[in-house]
């Protein structure tokens, strides 16, 4: 793996593990929504979950269709002109990626005893999250990953087995970002 494609991996892969892995205990069989599926925490969680046997439905546009399908996704939703939350169909994971949903909007495609999960640390949240306590059907999960190096030794594993592969959207130079 060359430097480019080992830093790609540092803040997403770790990023969907440690929620996937370590807060939402995904398991084998359970049905898992990514939005954002296209994104760099996203492409991860979509991989990821694959590994660890859900069935996956990933959300984003429709230019990265296609590109979220080889990634392993078994459903693909285009968020220009479909809501996640109206098709009716029921998660035990929403893993919302880019912050784009809410808890709230959310809840009702949830199974019992699902999980939302959110990597935005807002206040809002916060305030959700003390109040979604005393529901409990469902759950909000957020916060941060703090172990990086325990994380990266398994994704670093997962990639030595060709379980996860980084993925480059395009290149910037220093003086770009």
């Amino acid at each position: 793996m060359n430097f480019t494609e080992a830093a790609s991996l540092v803040d997403g892969a770790t990023t969907a593990s440690f929620f996937l892995k370590e807060k939402a205990n995904i398991q084998k069989g359970q049905k898992v929504l990514i939005n954002g599926a296209s994104g760099s925490i996203g492409s991860s969680a979509v991989q990821l979950s694959k590994y660890f046997g859900a069935e996956v439905t990933g959300v984003c546009s429709i230019k990265n269709i296609e590109m979220v399908k080889g990634f392993g996704a078994d459903y693909v939703i285009n968020y220009t002109n479909a809501d996640f939350t109206k098709t009716g169909k029921l998660y035990d994971i929403i893993f919302d990626t880019v912050s784009k949903s809410s808890f709230s909007q959310s809840k009702s495609s949830l199974n019992y005893g699902g999980k939302y999960i959110v990597t935005d640390m807002s206040f809002k949240r916060v305030v959700i999250s003390s109040l979604t306590k005393l529901c409990k059907k469902r759950k909000l999960i957020f916060g941060m990953s703090v172990n990086k190096t325990e994380s990266l030794n398994y994704i670093k594993s997962l990639i030595e087995k060709g379980h996860l592969k980084p993925v480059i959207d395009r290149h910037y130079k220093l003086n770009e970002i």
